[in-house]
C-alpha cells in the first residue's frame, strides 16, 4: 500500500492541472457561486491523505473528499480496476438482462452487512438510495395488503439527499423550502442535538435518550396503521455531526416493532468503516428492515450507491407469478460495470489494510485532538467525535449566521486543510487512512485558524 505524501506537479497532472479560462457555465451544487468566482479554491490532483490545488499547493484533505474517500486518493488498486473495466465492458443494461459483476458485488456487500440485510439493490448515489428505500417500503406494505401504509417519518435536521422523497423525509430547511411542499404525509421527529445539557461530549452524550419517545408519539398522532417507514441516520453528518444518545436507536427499533412499521438507516455517511465497524448497525448493535449506502462504497471514486434490504422484506415481492417483474423501479446505471469495478477493488482494499475497524484504533486519539481544540477560541460553543468524526461548533456572529464558519473554511484551505462547514459548524471526517502524524498536523493547522476567527 503506498501512504506517500508526493502528489504529480503542475503539469504532471493531465487534463484539469490548471485553472480554467472561464468558470461562467459550470453551476456548481451547494455553493454561493458568485463569491467562490471572487476566490476560487481549485483542486487539481490528489493522492493518498493529500490534494494538491492549480497553485501547486498541497491540501490535507480533513473530509475524505466529501465524506467519500475513505480509501484515500488515487489508490492503485481501485485506478486499475477501473481502466481495466473500461477496457472490457464500459456498460451492460440491468433491466431484463444481467452481467457477472453486480452479482459479485452484491454477495461480497452481503458478507459484510449485518444479517438478514441480505439484498442488495443497486442506485448511483445516495439520494437514489434514500428515495429507492422509502418506496420499497411503500411498496412492502401494499405487497402485504396495507396499502393505507403510505406516510413517513424522518428528523429534524436530518439529510437525506436531495430527491423529492430525500427532502421531504429530511429536516433541513433550507434543503426544503425551495422546493414546495414535498411529499405528502410526512412528519419529522426532534433531533438530538442538546448543547445545553450535552456541550462537549467525548463521544455519545449522556443525555437525550427520552427523546425517541417523540417517534411514540408521532405514531400515535397520525395512527400506526398508515405510517410505512421512519428513517434515521444513526449519526447525522451533514447537519453537523449529531450524535445519538445510548439507548436511542434500540428505542427507536422497539417502537417500529411494536408498530409494524420499517425502520430505514441512512448510512451514506456512516457506511464503510467511518464509525469503527462496516456499518454504524453493527457498532449501535440495532439492525434495521433497510440500510442506504453510497459514498464508501466505492472510495468515491466511481458514483454508485446501494439499499440492504432485509429477507422480510425481499420475500414480499416474490410472491407474484414468476414471470412478472416484482418491483417497477430502478436506474439506467444501476450496478454499472465500472462502479461494481471500483467497489469491489475499493472492498479489497478496506479488507487488506483493516480500514473497516481503523476508527476504533484511532478513536481517542482523534478525540484527545479535537477536544485540545476548546481553548483555541472563545467562540467554540461545542465539541463532538465518535470513530474518526468530529465537529467544532462556533457561535455565530450577530446578524451573520455561518460567515465565521466560511472565514475557518476559507482560512483552512489556504494554510493547506481541507474542512467542511455546515453554517457555524466545522466538520471533520478523513479517510481511514490517516495517520497520527495527519491527526496532529489537521488540528495544529486548524487550531491556528480557529484562533483567528
Amino acid at each position: 500500500m503506498s501512504r506517500d505524501d508526493a502528489i504529480p506537479a503542475p503539469g504532471q497532472a493531465g487534463p484539469g492541472s490548471t485553472a480554467p479560462a472561464s468558470m461562467d457555465a459550470f453551476w456548481m451544487p451547494f455553493t454561493a457561486n458568485r463569491q467562490f468566482r471572487r476566490s476560487p479554491r481549485l483542486l487539481a490532483a490528489a493522492e493518498g491523505m493529500y490534494y494538491r490545488d492549480v497553485e501547486g499547493r498541497q491540501i490535507l484533505d480533513g473530509t475524505a473528499g466529501l465524506w467519500c474517500c475513505n480509501a484515500g486518493h488515487a489508490r492503485p488498486r481501485i485506478v486499475e480496476a477501473i481502466a481495466r473495466q473500461a477496457a472490457t465492458m464500459d456498460f451492460a443494461p440491468h433491466f431484463q438482462m444481467g452481467s457477472p459483476l453486480p452479482f459479485e458485488l452484491a454477495g461480497r456487500l452481503k458478507e459484510l452487512a449485518p444479517r438478514p440485510l441480505d439484498h442488495v439493490f443497486f442506485t448511483n448515489s445516495g439520494s437514489e438510495s434514500v428515495d429507492t428505500a422509502l418506496k420499497i417500503a411503500i411498496a412492502w406494505h401494499r405487497a402485504r395488503g396495507e396499502g393505507q401504509r403510505t406516510k413517513l417519518i424522518g428528523r429534524e435536521k436530518a439529510y437525506h439527499g436531495v430527491g423529492f422523497g430525500g427532502i421531504s423525509v429530511g429536516g433541513l430547511p433550507n434543503n426544503r423550502k425551495w422546493f414546495g411542499p414535498g411529499l405528502p404525509g410526512v412528519d419529522h421527529m426532534r433531533h438530538t442535538l442538546d448543547i445545553g445539557r450535552n456541550a462537549f461530549s467525548r463521544g455519545l452524550p449522556a443525555h437525550g435518550v427520552e427523546l425517541a419517545e417523540d417517534l411514540e408519539r408521532l405514531v400515535q398522532l397520525h395512527d400506526p396503521s398508515t405510517i410505512a417507514a421512519v428513517i434515521v441516520e444513526p449519526v447525522s453528518g451533514s447537519a453537523g455531526v449529531i450524535l445519538p444518545p445510548p439507548g436511542y436507536l434500540q428505542r427507536l427499533r422497539e417502537i417500529c416493532d411494536m408498530h409494524g412499521i420499517l425502520l430505514i438507516f441512512d448510512e451514506v455517511i456512516t457506511g464503510f468503516g467511518r464509525v469503527g465497524a462496516p456499518f454504524a448497525a453493527q457498532r449501535f448493535g440495532v439492525i434495521p428492515d433497510m440500510m442506504t449506502v453510497a459514498k464508501g462504497l466505492t472510495s468515491g471514486c466511481v458514483p454508485m450507491g446501494a439499499v440492504f434490504v432485509s429477507d422480510r422484506v425481499h420475500e414480499a415481492f416474490m410472491q407474484g407469478p414468476e414471470g412478472a417483474i416484482d418491483l417497477f423501479h430502478g436506474y439506467t446505471y444501476s450496478g454499472h460495470p465500472l462502479a461494481c469495478a471500483a467497489a469491489l477493488a475499493t472492498l479489497d482494499v478496506y479488507a487488506e489494510e483493516g480500514l473497516l475497524t481503523r476508527a476504533l484504533e484511532l478513536e481517542d486519539y482523534w478525540a484527545d485532538g479535537l477536544h485540545a481544540l476548546r481553548s483555541a477560541s472563545p467562540h467554540i460553543i461545542d465539541i463532538r467525535n465518535y470513530g474518526l468524526i468530529g465537529a467544532v461548533e462556533l457561535a455565530p456572529r450577530e446578524g451573520a449566521p455561518g460567515a465565521r464558519g466560511y472565514q475557518v473554511l476559507e482560512q483552512a484551505f489556504r494554510r493547506g486543510l481541507l474542512v467542511r462547514t455546515t453554517g457555524d459548524t466545522i466538520a471533520l471526517s478523513p479517510p481511514l487512512i490517516v495517520e497520527r502524524r495527519h491527526i496532529d498536523d489537521m488540528f495544529s493547522m486548524l487550531g491556528e485558524v480557529l484562533a483567528t476567527v
